[in-house]
């Protein structure tokens, strides 16, 4: 009989083959997630954080500032360390995640 760590590792190997089988086109932030196993408290802490640099965005581009680097230094290092920074904004670009301050973010990035 098999046991439950056994069950648990064949789950998991399915899980990615499923991810790699799964259509990634408009979904790529998904996947970002699967592929570097967060957790959903992961996800939840990194929508917050797109939350609050959101509303810091809309403030400082109500303040005139045209230089919004310190936003994508924020967002390096508060963000998940599964995760590279690039490859989560061109993701979430892609699915239509935060978009505005996204595409502000990708002005950042060298």
């Amino acid at each position: 009989m098999e046991n439950f760590e056994e069950r648990l590792k064949r789950m998991e190997f399915y899980q990615s083959l499923l991810i790699q089988m799964a259509q990634k086109e408009g979904f790529e932030f998904y996947h970002l997630i699967m592929e570097n196993q967060l957790t959903k408290e992961d996800v939840t802490q990194f929508f917050e954080l797109c939350e609050v640099l959101s509303h810091e965005y809309e403030e400082q581009k109500e303040d005139k500032f045209v230089f919004f680097s310190p936003l994508y230094e924020k967002f390096k290092e508060r963000l998940h360390p599964k995760l590279q920074p690039n490859e989560v904004i061109k993701a979430c670009i892609n699915q239509g995640l935060y978009s505005k301050l996204m595409n502000i973010l990708m002005k950042n990035i060298n």
